[in-house]
């Protein structure tokens, strides 16, 4: 009798610990829940040039991030032009710091596509995992991912209106193509669960602005609107935060530096995509008085911006008893520079160093002046075109008009992609300063502008207005 009385107990011992075991597979929280799968990350800095220093360091540091969250380095790749670590500008031989006190970030990067094999296409095909259509002749490693699978891509560089640029000033990255390679790879059912895509450029809003939809599973962050510049950051110069008096170049970018210094430090299984939404934008826009800053934006199926970090970056184990308290990172504002003139705060720091007579003060004095030329011709010819295009009065509001929030750039790819074609061809490339006149040239596609017409315009407008340097 004793041990038939004991069998209530047992019973309901039994079915306590069945409710135990359904509710821990059932109600546990996103930030607790265990990556089913593979995490990628692709990461790519487009430019080159030791006074782009910047955007190599934050793709370096973005690495170092991936790393101790646990990912492997054959779910990691990395595009970089990897001219910065042994460049003889460079203080520091064979090291790459992303913060005036920080460590070596260059360390252990796995270089998969350097030099001419940082393209848009060798991008484009690893992040679509089409080993058929690279190029170059890296590691040829691309995103091999499954339906479980979370992507990570973050992409640092310069850009304009529609595009984002690569280390050859000619080559761009247009944003209908990015778009459809992430669409095509959603289309093929097995490419991924999520993908989270982070973009520090100039009018970086713009890639996504009505064009990324919300039913892919892809949330992307950008470090401004469609029609403001990013900013670089730890800038040389006598204010708090500046870099070592060694370095004449910008060390990072703002927004980029706000996602990963808050990556850093707390437990990513705890923090999700929108809390760090949250803390960059509030750094990124200097308290959101934009006085020092831009707009960070988000796009996409924003329903994911609940996930946890930890299902694309992992988490530091370092990390583990950190708690999220928000934005506890200090303030940058005071040492950044709009993205466009970090090269002329380059170049003058290297001229006003540089000793009296030397080489070195002459090659950045040279550099500054062919700068500011080049600029100059880029500026007028556009306006002149705009001015042949639609007359004087009506040519500047054609070329700086803006279409609403929700609409993209231009309606029309293959023109914007022509017009920049005959325009380069008749007045020289746009490179990294230019990029910002993307716009314009959208608008005379967007006005129904014929091709012989815009051909016959440029020809005009640098026939009028030549560039008298070589830069």
């Amino acid at each position: 009798m004793a041990r038939l009385s004991c069998f209530p107990l047992l019973l309901l011992f039994l079915q306590t610990q069945l409710l135990v075991l359904v509710a821990s597979k059932f109600l546990r929280l996103p930030s607790e829940q265990d990556v089913v799968g593979t995490r990628w990350a692709v990461l790519i800095a487009g430019s080159n040039g030791y006074y782009n220093y910047r955007h190599q360091a934050d793709v370096c540091h973005a690495y170092q991030i991936m790393k101790k969250g646990g990912l492997k380095d054959e779910n990691i790749i990395v595009f970089m032009y990897d001219d910065i670590a042994h460049n003889p500008d460079n203080p520091r031989p064979g090291v790459i710091i992303n913060h005036p006190n920080g460590s070596d970030v260059y360390a252990g990067v796995p270089k998969d596509y350097t030099g001419k094999d940082v393209n848009a296409n060798n991008f484009l095909a690893a992040l679509l995992g089409d080993k058929s259509k690279l190029t170059g002749s890296g590691s040829g490693k691309v995103v091999s991912s499954g339906p479980d699978d979370h992507i990570f891509v973050y992409y640092a560089d310069h850009g304009g209106p529609g595009v984002l640029g690569m280390p050859d000033n000619e080559e761009y990255l247009y944003a209908n193509d990015l778009v459809q390679t992430l669409e095509k790879k959603h289309a093929d059912g097995a490419g991924y669960k999520s993908l989270a895509f982070y973009l520090e450029a100039c009018e970086s809003g713009s890639i996504f602005e009505g064009l990324l939809p919300g039913n892919i599973s892809v949330y992307a962050t950008t470090a401004s609107n469609a029609e403001e510049s990013s900013w670089g950051t730890y800038c040389p110069g006598d204010d708090e935060g500046a870099p070592p008096t060694e370095y004449d170049t910008c060390l990072g970018d703002l927004y980029s530096v706000s996602w990963m210094e808050d990556s850093d430090v707390h437990n990513l299984h705890t923090e999700s995509l929108r809390q760090q939404y949250g803390v960059v934008k509030d750094r990124t826009s200097a308290h959101e008085t934009y006085s020092l800053g831009s707009h960070v934006m988000q796009y996409g199926d924003l329903g994911l911006n609940e996930q946890s970090l930890y299902l694309f970056m992992g988490t530091d184990p370092a990390n583990d008893n950190a708690s999220f308290v928000g934005n506890s990172l200090p303030s940058l504002r005071g040492v950044v520079v709009n993205q466009r003139d970090a090269d002329l705060l380059h170049f003058w720091h290297k001229y006003r160093r540089s000793a009296e007579g030397s080489t070195r003060k002459g090659e950045a004095r040279r550099r500054l002046v062919d700068m500011m030329a080049r600029r100059s011709h880029l500026d007028s010819s556009v306006q002149l075109i705009g001015n042949l295009l639609f007359g004087f009065e009506e040519g500047p509001k054609v070329l700086n008009a803006v279409r609403p929030t929700g609409q993209p750039l231009v309606d029309d790819w293959d023109c914007l992609k022509y017009m920049v074609r005959r325009f380069e061809e008749r007045c020289g490339g746009l490179a990294q300063y230019g990029m910002k006149h993307m716009r314009s040239v959208a608008n005379i596609c967007n006005a129904g502008v014929r091709e012989e017409a815009m051909d016959k315009a440029a020809s005009q407008a640098c026939a009028i207005n030549p560039l008298s340097v070589v830069v």
